[in-house]
């Protein structure tokens, strides 16, 4: 039976059109979903959106749009997106799919409540609408969330509480004994920190009258669950948590959480929380990823430089825009965009790296030989090749994506090399059989690439495949024939 392999990303808050930041997770989940798969693993590849809370609620009243026409309109752009860049996901779920998620978040409710966890106070607490979350002073900066830069609202009422707290130490414990890793240490560390001053119990509704758009609180119509209540279930959901179906008991828990920092606290904390309570296997991995800024400023509508994927696929193609993602935006830190930067990475490292590579070893191979060509490999060529792979395992095992893809431009330029040092182009009529022998072995080096770069660049990887007259399983023997540019200059 084949290892199973269970990831997801954030489920995207469709209170907004997507961005170029929601392209970057997408990306980097898909880049282990497809490696995974090409291990030969079992992976069930989760993707979806939130589409519950106030922050929705009130974006479709300031647009003056009925809340589920604004929910369907931008939900389906996600799901648009999702084609834009190729990603492989096994499900698209919806906190509003009221057949597939509602039920399993009425059952985490219920669990939860069994064990005691579940609490109704009145509390008077400062919450902010962006982070749809009640924050307190050590969250504020001038009276301001950081993150937003807008005064909470101060909210007093009688909710329904999640004793959070009663799992401080238990949290801290799975993630001290590596159950429960966190990527990057820094982000683990700020975890740490947080757990250290101790958890407190967190809110998990809201009054139905003030919001109604969610999923009502199990035998109390008067009360709204939560939105973190309910978005973080999805996880469970889509797996058929609420049946306990085959697919949950073969895929949970998850091998990897792929998230941005800013919700770094709802699911290192809240979550974990909420799966012990309800006596649940934790997660394995959480991979946090960071920001992307354009141009060194942080991307907002007030300054106009929210950077669209859908214009920079229509105009440089799928596999150029994962490229920038994973090679150029540190995986776990910040990373910056700019279209100067882009075309500098088009130009060098995919028109004249790697399509320029392929193009010079297929179109010559095409012109002079006409009969199959047997792979070959010199010894110098496969310890380069199993360099290479090694390099990329290592870095895909430690979630470094723009490492193995630097490992992978190792053996391009040694390809390059190869052509500049035998002068190949002179050798069809001065030393046909040597000519053959070089191409056979450059055939090999691309095809070996197709396979290396198929979690990354899909549709490239398919391309040269084609161009070697192969599929990217098949090392039978090539049959050159020139194809399109792989990447043309724009």
């Amino acid at each position: 039976m084949s290892k199973k392999f269970y990831i997801t990303t954030a489920i995207d808050y469709v209170n907004g059109r997507p961005h170029i930041g929601h392209a970057l997770e997408k990306a980097q989940a898909d880049v282990l979903a497809r490696y995974h798969r090409a291990l030969g693993e079992d992976v069930f590849f989760l993707t979806g959106t939130d589409e519950h809370g106030a922050k929705i609620s009130r974006a479709a009243e300031n647009a003056g749009v009925p809340v589920k026409k604004f929910v369907e309109t931008n939900t389906n752009r996600f799901k648009e997106l999702i084609k834009a860049l190729n990603i492989s996901n096994d499900l698209f779920i919806r906190t509003s799919d009221k057949k597939i998620h509602w039920p399993s978040v009425e059952k985490m409710w219920k669990a939860l409540d069994k064990n005691g966890d579940i609490y109704k106070k009145k509390y008077k607490g400062a919450y902010c609408v962006g982070h749809e979350a009640f924050v307190t002073k050590k969250d504020l900066v001038d009276g301001k969330c950081v993150l937003h830069k807008t005064k909470p609202e101060i909210i007093n009422e009688e909710n329904y509480f999640f004793r959070l707290s009663k799992y401080t130490k238990d949290i801290k414990k799975y993630v001290k004994s590596g159950k429960f890793k966190i990527v990057p240490v820094s982000s683990q560390n700020e975890l740490m920190s947080l757990l250290d001053k101790g958890l407190e119990d967190v809110s998990f509704s809201r009054l139905s009258k003030d919001l109604s758009w969610g999923v009502p609180v199990p035998g109390d119509d008067g009360h709204t669950i939560y939105v973190w209540g309910d978005a973080l279930v999805n996880y469970l959901s889509a797996l058929g948590y609420d049946k306990n179906s085959q697919k949950f008991k073969k895929y949970w828990p998850v091998d990897v959480h792929v998230i941005g920092k800013d919700i770094l606290r709802f699911h290192a904390a809240i979550w974990p929380g909420m799966l012990i309570s309800a006596g649940l296997p934790l997660p394995k991995v959480l991979f946090v990823h960071g920001f992307i800024s354009v141009g060194g400023e942080k991307m907002s509508k007030s300054l106009g430089n929210v950077v669209d994927p859908f214009e920079l696929v229509e105009k440089y193609g799928t596999d150029a825009v994962r490229y920038y993602l994973l090679r150029e935006i540190p995986p776990t830190k910040d990373g910056d965009f700019t279209h100067e930067k882009f075309e500098e990475r088009y130009k060098a490292d995919l028109a004249r790296g790697l399509g320029n590579f392929t193009a010079r070893v297929v179109a010559l191979g095409a012109k002079y030989i006409k009969t199959p060509i047997k792979p070959k490999m010199s010894a110098a060529t496969k310890t380069q090749i199993d360099k290479t792979w090694k390099n990329q395992r290592k870095s895909m095992e430690e979630y470094r994506f723009d490492e193995a893809l630097q490992a992978i431009w190792q053996l391009i330029s040694y390809g390059d090399k190869f052509v500049a040092k035998t002068k190949l182009w002179e050798l069809p009529k001065k030393d046909p059989k040597k000519f053959e022998a070089y191409i056979a072995e450059l055939s090999t080096i691309l095809f070996e690439l197709s396979k290396m770069l198929q979690p990354f660049l899909p549709e490239s990887s398919e391309k040269i495949a084609g161009q070697l007259g192969i599929s990217p399983q098949s090392t039978e023997a090539f049959r050159l024939k020139k194809g399109k540019a792989l990447f043309p200059m724009v």
